[in-house]
């Protein structure tokens, strides 16, 4: 079972170990997270686009993406394959005072979300890659031997063992002057930003271009032309990706959840989850409950 914090001012960090998904569960994904993701897949068959660029996967493989960067999953489930991966998301300014006896590996720390990546896939570094497994574990081992008060320090030396050992792969292959080059605040982000606070209310674009002083027309034009889908494809996916959220970590009814995530008509939502999931809300948290 997945340990869940998603809420950042309480315990800024998401984490599963060993997250599975099988028979066509999540077949196609599209989304961003407001902090650092590291995604490291040990089973699984597909493609992910990432700046338009696309990588396939492949088990051992690390994925590392930054606050707001888009990733599109397409994933593979013939001849009973499945999709298997753990992976952290956090906030990344929460945890860096944790890095300061390390200089070295505090610059590459922030160069990990602040930095111009060259490539956001990791593969195939025999042991380094697969000790990753091994850290992950460990965390997911001894969550359940600490009270609340413990877990933020657990967090953190969870975060410096994973960055040491990313470091010494990242290293092999890439030039350290490089940690020097920091990312564009890219327009999209702005709007990904706006989106991230306002998708669990009915969205409207004039509300949208309103708010960032843009045209409704060059919003959607700029939008599209970033991420190959539409303001309201995005929104309805981010919507799904909270729903799953609050039916495995919550017991609130469905209509509930269909009104926290901006969709006053429960009927509808139910009809957007099974179009993205295959599955209703209750068949999904009942299956959750089941394993």
């Amino acid at each position: 079972m997945p340990f869940v914090a998603s809420n950042y001012s309480e315990v800024p960090l998401h984490f599963a170990y060993k997250r599975k998904s099988v028979n066509y569960e999540h077949k196609e994904t599209f989304h961003s997270h407001l902090g650092v993701e590291l995604l490291y897949i040990h089973q699984g068959k597909g493609h992910m686009i990432v700046n338009n660029n696309q990588y396939e996967i492949k088990p051992g493989m690390l994925c590392i993406f930054q606050p707001y960067q888009l990733h599109h999953l397409k994933l593979e489930y013939a001849e009973g394959q499945s999709f298997e991966r753990s992976l952290v998301i956090f906030e990344p300014t929460m945890f860096e005072n944790y890095f300061e006896k390390w200089p070295s590996l505090r610059t590459f720390y922030k160069f990990i979300y602040l930095g111009k990546l060259p490539f956001p896939c990791l593969y195939e570094h025999g042991e380094d890659l697969n000790s990753l497994d091994n850290i992950y574990k460990s965390l997911n081992d001894n969550l359940i031997k600490r009270s609340e008060a413990e877990r933020f320090e657990e967090f953190s030396l969870f975060l410096v063992a994973l960055f040491r050992t990313i470091k010494h792969v990242w290293e092999e292959r890439t030039d350290s002057s490089l940690y020097q080059t920091l990312r564009i605040n890219h327009q999209v982000e702005n709007l990904l930003s706006w989106i991230e606070a306002n998708y669990m209310v009915p969205f409207r674009l004039d509300d949208m271009a309103k708010s960032l002083h843009l045209s409704p027309n060059h919003i959607s034009h700029l939008f599209k032309e970033a991420t190959g889908i539409s303001i309201s494809e995005y929104i309805a996916t981010r919507r799904v990706h909270q729903a799953v959220l609050l039916l495995t970590t919550t017991k609130k009814p469905i209509s509930l959840i269909a009104e926290k995530i901006g969709l006053a008509n429960s009927s509808y939502f139910c009809k957007l989850f099974k179009l993205h999931t295959g599955i209703t809300p209750h068949q999904y948290r009942k299956k959750w409950t089941r394993n």
